[in-house]
Order: C-alpha cells, then structure tokens, then sequence
C-alpha cells in the first residue's frame, strides 16, 4: 500500500503531517514527488508550479516572480520552485490542492511547510516505512542546470536507501530519466505508464510501451511499472468497469512488478458499480474495486485513502 503523496485524502498532500498520518494507518510506503529549487535543493511538491498548493499567491513579496513557462510543451502560469531558493520557500505554508472535493482538508491550510526530501527520508526511516519518490520533469530540470537524478541517489543511499533489496522504489513518467538512474543505483525502478499520451523524452505512446514488445524493453532498466487503473480495467461509456486487459499478465511475464495508480475514495473517482448515495464529496466503496484490481495479480497499489482495512483485502 503505497500512500499517495502521504494520506492526501485526508490532509493537504506532500506534508510531514500527511506523511505520518499515511504511516499510522498502515502504508508500508510514502510517495514524495520531487522538484527542485533554485540553489539545487530537491522538495515535495506535486509539481513545480506551486499556487495550487502553497500561499504563494497571497504573499506579496513574491508577486513579482509570477510567470508563465512551457512545462513538457505546455504553457504553466503562476509560481516555480526553480524560481525560489530553499530558504524562500520554507517560508510559505501549504494548502489543499483541491479544496472543493476536500473541504476538510482545507482547514489546515497554512499549518505545514514544504518538506525537503532529506526531511522526508528522516522521517521515513525513523518511522520505519518504505519511500517511493517520483521524479517531477526531470529533462525539464536538467536542461536548466537543476538535474535531479545524482542528489537523489546520494540522498537515498545516505539514508539507507540502496541496493535492489532497499525499501524504496523511484519512478517516472519519462524513460530517459530512469536509464540514467539505473546507471547510478541499485535501487529498484519503475516505469509510469499513463492511459494517454507519450513520455516526454520518447517519441513511443504509453500505450506502446505497454505492450509486451514495451514491457521486455522496460525490463532491461525498471523493476516494474506503474499504469493508470484504466491500463488494467478500461472504463466504458457510462464509467462502470469493462473487460480486464492482459496488462498484468503482460507485465508479470516480462518480469515486471506492477503497481497500479490512483485508488481514491470519493465517488467522482470511483467506477459506477462503486459509487455511493449522497451529495459530494461522498465516499464509495473504493475497497471493492481494489478488489477487481487485486484479483488480476496487480503486486500494490497507490491510494490516496490509505486504511488498516486495506491490507487484509485478498492478494
């Protein structure tokens, strides 16, 4: 059980208080997105663009930095970590990300800082869990001096974090990143496969590289992948469930783990089967499609509800 930017369910994502709040309900990981900062400083944040999460918008002695960039081909305004130095951040206080779906999280807004991934690597082995870090745009950084792949893998082995038996996974949605890796760490890696599009660094689809051509090409560099639920069980018109694929198998017979992403409660996320009477933001019963996902052999899963109840599902 892989706690999606900590319990972000419950409390705003990628905080020290949602990280711990993952670990006391039984997530044998935490999963920090990293970007970077101006002086080279890699932070937990969902993206690099940072108004949706932080009170970036409301300080004024930062209103002069707002700007509109090309991330991945496409226009991003606001706020960029890459723009703010380590000590400049740490003065802004995050917040929910999406406050309308999550109103309970909204109230405690401007309570937490922006963890760095040393704080977080801290945490994680004092607390005795698994870390599971994603690299964030990672040729979008380089390309501006602010590569990410040498501080990450110095920071994961000083912490313990090493060889292919660590309690640690790193993923990304580009492929170039995690070749690159493969050459520094012995940590285990994993592929992100979205249900659309392409990595940015390849000229293949995601949907190519899931084929078993792509997976026994992703076997010579990743552990494992990680696909949208969508890879797995497509959704048809009316959103229920349809025919499972041959992802898992596919995937299993390359050699490849497989950890499916994003398991959520609320029923604008969930499949139709699964949804519950009431008003948003209604919780259904996210249990019972695990349950579907389980059951085809999937090896875990992201959530961003972790629960103590998750972990006795049927494996």
């Amino acid at each position: 059980m892989i706690a999606h930017r900590g319990a972000s369910g419950f409390l705003p994502e990628h905080t020290l208080a949602a990280y711990a709040a993952a670990i006391e309900l039984g997530a044998d990981f935490i999963e920090p997105d990293l970007v970077m900062t101006r002086d080279g400083v890699l932070v937990a944040r969902h993206e690099n663009e940072i108004g949706a999460t932080t009170d970036v918008a409301s300080r004024p002695e930062f209103a002069a930095r707002r700007a509109t960039k090309t991330v991945d081909g496409e226009p991003v305004t606001g706020w960029f970590t890459e723009d703010f130095t380590l000590a400049e951040l740490k003065t802004l206080r995050a917040k929910e990300r999406i406050p309308k779906l999550r109103p309970g999280n909204a109230r405690f807004d401007g309570q937490y800082q922006v963890p760095t991934f040393e704080e977080v690597l801290q945490f994680a082995r004092t607390l005795g869990v698994g870390v599971y870090p994603e690299t964030k745009h990672p040729s979008y950084f380089a390309v501006r001096g602010l590569a990410m792949e040498e501080p990450l893998v110095k920071a994961l082995h000083a912490h313990g974090f090493h060889g292919r038996g660590a309690r640690a996974f790193i993923q990304s949605f580009e492929v170039g990143n995690l070749k690159q890796l493969a050459r520094l760490t012995e940590v285990p890696l994993v592929q992100l496969l979205s249900d659309q599009g392409r990595p940015w660094d390849d000229t293949r689809s995601y949907a190519e590289l899931a084929t078993p051509a792509g997976l026994k090409e992703i076997a010579t560099y990743a552990r494992g992948i990680g696909p949208h639920k969508n890879l797995m069980i497509p959704r048809l018109a009316d959103g229920s469930l349809g025919a499972p694929t041959s992802l898992v198998r596919d995937a299993h017979a390359a050699g490849l783990v497989v950890h499916g992403w994003t398991f959520r409660a609320e029923n604008q996320f969930l499949p139709r089967e699964f949804r519950a009477a009431g008003p948003p933001p209604a919780f259904g019963d996210m249990a019972g499609e695990l349950k579907r996902f389980l059951g085809l052999g999937m090896d875990g899963f992201f959530t961003d509800h972790p629960s103590p109840e998750l972990k006795k599902l049927p494996q």
